[in-house]
């Protein structure tokens, strides 16, 4: 499939990589068509920063959520391909908000299910998390690696996986589960381990806090992962099927923050902090990729190693503008 002036749609285009995907679909001269989360304070996001007279002419930008059948109906009108992004992410908000993880995550994707059904839409790109497979069980991790979600969140995704699935079983909706690994780079939440680190060292602490630094990630930065969705969405024979995106390379949390440390500021200190940690149980403690599939589907491969998405990364939050928006000085769950 050919994107260029296609009419395509980004359900949580407000947020980290959504507008990162927006980005990438503008410069593949697609017609976008951005759907963010309604608020009183008519923000719309990271769509907010980019350039009103250059980029952001371009977007469509529709106010619903994806809770609402309804908004989803109307903002699927016209649409040829849907990148379904949207969705509540942060696991330490699930284990004490685990409805409004069933809601968006479950019943909104859903609803673009039936949006897309209803619709007629060429493909949809149903966005997963490498979460879903819990601890890994064996490395590296591929497509048939056994579920096993330790949290609400990954519980809540595991559902929304299935669902997709199901509709292309039963009604042959086009459909393409991209599962990407843990994603980086400029306008991450400060929930996440590698800004939440960059801000601390950013601010001048002397000790820097975060949860477990045994963990192992598979980290990627956020424009690999997003030519990783356009390349599923290119590729018809990646139709019913779930696909991997990630570097396959793995890094434990204490050797990434270390990398932080070294590239900001070599005179801080680790500590865990028991607020950080997640419940033992709960606790993914490896997760590597196994990238085959996509290679083989798309050729596509990762352009980005850790350390150079890093220093990116580190550029973008060291403007003012972009560091102002952040609270380095609390937990952010």
């Amino acid at each position: 499939m050919i994107l260029n002036g296609k009419k395509v749609l980004v359900t949580g285009a407000d947020g980290f990589i959504g507008s990162h995907l927006v980005e990438a679909l503008i410069e593949k001269n697609c017609d976008v068509r951005a759907f963010v989360f309604y608020n009183s304070f008519n923000s719309w996001g990271w769509l907010d920063t980019f350039p009103k007279k250059t980029v952001l002419k371009d977007i469509d930008v529709f106010t619903g959520d994806v809770r609402d059948p309804n908004g989803v109906r109307k903002v699927l009108s016209d649409i040829d391909i849907v990148f379904h992004l949207a969705a509540l992410i942060g696991i330490p908000f699930s284990y004490h908000s685990p409805d409004s993880y069933v809601d968006t995550n479950i019943k909104g994707t859903l609803n673009v299910l039936q949006g897309c059904r209803d619709n007629g839409i060429e493909k949809l790109i149903v966005t997963s998390t490498s979460e879903v497979y819990g601890s890994a069980q064996y490395v590296p991790i591929n497509e048939k690696h056994p579920l096993h979600a330790q949290s609400p969140y990954a519980a809540t995704k595991v559902g929304a996986d299935s669902l997709a699935e199901s509709f292309h079983l039963s009604f042959n909706l086009p459909v393409v589960i991209a599962r990407p690994f843990n994603t980086y780079g400029p306008r991450q939440s400060a929930r996440a381990v590698i800004p939440t680190t960059i801000i601390q060292l950013l601010a001048g602490k002397n000790t820097i806090k975060l949860g477990s630094l045994t963990p192992t990630r598979d980290f990627n930065f956020v424009k690999d992962i997003c030519n990783g969705f356009i390349a599923l969405a290119e590729c018809d024979k990646c139709i019913g099927h779930t696909v991997n995106i990630g570097s396959g390379t793995e890094t434990s949390v204490k050797e990434l923050a270390l990398t932080l440390i070294e590239l900001i500021n070599p005179d801080v200190s680790l500590i865990t902090e028991n607020e950080r940690t997640r419940p033992v149980a709960s606790e993914v403690e490896r997760l590597l990729c196994d990238n085959s599939l996509i290679r083989k589907f798309t050729g596509w491969s990762p352009q980005t190693n850790l350390k150079d998405g890093l220093a990116q990364t580190i550029e973008w939050f060291k403007r003012k503008e972009n560091l102002s928006g952040y609270k380095w000085d609390i937990y952010n769950v």
